[in-house]
């Protein structure tokens, strides 16, 4: 049976017994009716009720400080931006506190049944892309903080993402729970069939364009049906047209500081293009062979630091611009820096030491159909200094979830909710055990009230730490970019 890779440490909160328990059961490859009979009995060690109950560490390291670690390690002329994105409201700052809330799901009870988890699971990472055959899908879309771990933390953080974002656009206290809830029995249901699914058909199962208006009120199809158009009119032709322009001869990317702007020639003394260009070698060494003859016959024209997200500003983030044979026949590739996952201080180190392997495996074990040119590589600054990184395409009928602004209102955003609990259902069941946790979680509706309680508690934790940012911002502790550059 799948189970997630089991290199991890116990969280300080941990039921050592339950952990043991659990993997002493696996290791016996037990029936499926076994397994959801096993799962079941964990509500007997960890009940629906401590998984409702939010309790904060008792030596809880505050948000700032947090932050400001995390700083150290990226790039300091960037994290105005990043901190002014985390002040447009309590769920932009939920967005870039993945770190925070991560010391807080290590101190909750959980069931230790291993799936790779996400580890920034909120309501904003899930969105539609291309498969190889460019049928469009709707799943999970940000990884870089995958890890395996215990199932419990990636959807206690998505149900108080979905609070937290229902109160950003207004909604009520009951709109809140109904959202919560048609993710979490969304959840259940989806991870109940998924147990009984052959493996072959499990591995085989996507979320496609019908399923995806099967969600959706009637009133809401043509909203919908704008954000299906959209996605698909996303291509490398259009990315062509609006981030480059020619100069001479040359097609060069558009600066548009300090959002996209090209780098320095030399690093340390180093030409920047000998490191880029050593760095796709590496790359294209582990890619697979029809992949690696593809991607061979594209040359790099250009490339440019490009500012993406919220929780990603700071970190090398870079789009890299291909030719083929002709300025039509294009490639633009994302490139992110691959820092270690704000889990690991609690779930263990990853088994790979190249932190951009970590994420292309734990997206590939989540997501099924990733991007043809998703892979990983080191840029090599010098012997003793490398920085681990992956590639995607930057646009390739892909659409991200946006909260507000067009994307998921109050009116849509019980339809989505629905998709969510089932992306991160079909996630985790391609990576975990889907019977065990099929089991523990049940029937009945007494789940999602525990699942509504802590994302209600939590969501009142992420605004008293919203509050203490605001406050060092105000002070000058944290400094902030100004929005009009940007």
């Amino acid at each position: 049976m799948p189970v997630a890779n089991k290199n991890r440490a116990a969280p300080p909160k941990l039921k050592f017994a339950v952990l043991d328990a659990v993997e002493t059961f696996q290791s016996s490859r037990p029936s499926i009716q076994q397994r959801l009979e096993f799962g079941k009995s964990l509500r007997k060690q960890v009940s629906f009720a401590e998984q409702g109950t939010y309790t904060p560490p008792k030596h809880r390291v505050d948000p700032i400080t947090i932050l400001e670690k995390q700083a150290k390690t990226r790039i300091a002329t960037l994290i105005p931006i990043r901190y002014e994105r985390m002040m447009e409201s309590p769920f932009a700052f939920y967005r870039g506190g993945a770190a925070i809330m991560a010391q807080d799901l290590a101190n909750q009870a959980t069931t230790n049944i291993t799936v790779q988890l996400c580890g920034d699971m909120h309501v904003s990472n899930f969105g539609l892309f291309g498969t190889a055959e460019h049928r469009l899908i709707f799943g999970i879309n940000d990884f870089d903080e995958t890890l395996p771990g215990s199932w419990e933390w990636d959807m206690k953080r998505l149900v108080a993402s979905a609070v937290i974002a229902c109160e950003s656009l207004g909604g009520s206290e009951g709109m809140g729970k109904s959202i919560v809830r048609r993710i979490s029995s969304e959840y259940r249901k989806r991870m109940a069939q998924y147990a009984q699914m052959p493996y072959l058909e499990l591995a085989q199962q996507f979320i496609g364009e019908q399923d995806i208006r099967k969600h959706f009120s009637p009133e809401h199809q043509k909203k919908l049906d704008l954000y299906l158009k959209i996605a698909r009119k996303q291509s490398n032709i259009q990315v062509l047209q609006s981030l480059t322009t020619l100069v001479g001869k040359d097609r060069k990317i558009v600066n548009e500081p300090p959002l996209i702007e090209h780098f320095a020639k030399k690093s340390d003394g180093v030409p920047l293009i000998n490191l880029i260009d050593n760095a796709l070698v590496h790359y294209a060494s582990s890619l697979a062979e029809d992949r690696k003859v593809l991607f061979g016959r594209y040359s790099l024209k250009d490339f440019a630091r490009k500012v993406v997200g919220v929780g990603s500003v700071g970190t090398n983030c870079m789009v890299l611009y291909f030719e083929g044979d002709r300025e039509n026949d294009c490639l633009f590739l994302q490139y992110k820096e691959a820092q270690p996952s704000v889990l690991s201080p609690y779930l263990g180190q990853s088994i790979y030491k190249d932190m951009g392997r970590r994420v292309v495996s734990g997206q590939r074990l989540l997501q099924g159909a990733p991007d043809i040119f998703l892979n990983y590589g080191l840029l090599k600054y010098d012997i003793d200094r490398a920085q681990g990184f992956y590639l995607r395409q930057l646009r390739d009928m892909k659409g991200g979830i946006v909260i507000g602004k067009g994307g998921v209102s109050l009116e849509n955003f019980p339809d989505y909710a629905k998709l969510f609990g089932w992306a991160l259902a079909l996630g985790h069941a391609r990576s975990g055990e889907a019977a065990m946790i099929s089991g523990y979680c049940g029937a009945s509706a007494e789940f999602d009230k525990a699942m509504y309680s802590f994302a209600k508690a939590y969501a009142k934790q992420n605004e008293a730490d919203y509050a203490l940012f605001r406050k060092a911002v105000k002070k000058g502790q944290l400094k902030v970019a100004n929005k009009s550059t940007q």
